[in-house]
């Protein structure tokens, strides 16, 4: 079985994001995944322009674990979990920096390449498979 590489980022708690519970807001979560899809693309395709993102979020949900407080040292791991004709799902895992055994959430969303001047679903590129394909989970 191959051994796919992953996508590992910082995450920066703000004050912001601490609910009055005194940890991070469930919803918050997903902000954190979606600035791991971002850490993707600046990475493999060195996209920063927003209009350079060529998807629409399909699908997205959370397994919240343990909270996380506004001091945690906190990374993203993704990672590409399939792709199919028009669409690809991309695998997260939110975990403390300093022991990575220690998780607080995993996460799954679906993207679906569009072309929004068309306002139509487009097939996926090879040379999105391409770029991708060290990142695909076996």
């Amino acid at each position: 079985m191959k051994v796919h590489k992953k996508i590992i980022a910082d995450i920066n708690i703000r004050f912001k994001d601490i609910d009055s519970m005194g940890h991070v807001n469930n919803a918050v979560f997903f902000t954190y995944f979606e600035e791991g899809r971002k850490a993707l693309f600046q990475t493999l395709f060195n996209t920063v322009e927003l209009t350079n993102f060529s998807f629409i979020l399909g699908h997205v949900s959370c397994d919240f674990i343990r909270p996380i407080k506004l001091n945690d040292s906190v990374i993203i791991q993704l990672w590409i979990s399939e792709t199919g004709k028009k669409k690809f799902g991309i695998k997260y895992i939110l975990a403390n920096k300093k022991n990575e055994s220690t998780v607080y959430a995993k996460g799954y969303s679906v993207q679906v390449f569009y072309d929004y001047k068309k306002n139509k679903t487009v097939a996926v590129s090879q040379e999105f498979i391409d770029k991708i394909s060290d990142y695909i989970e076996d």
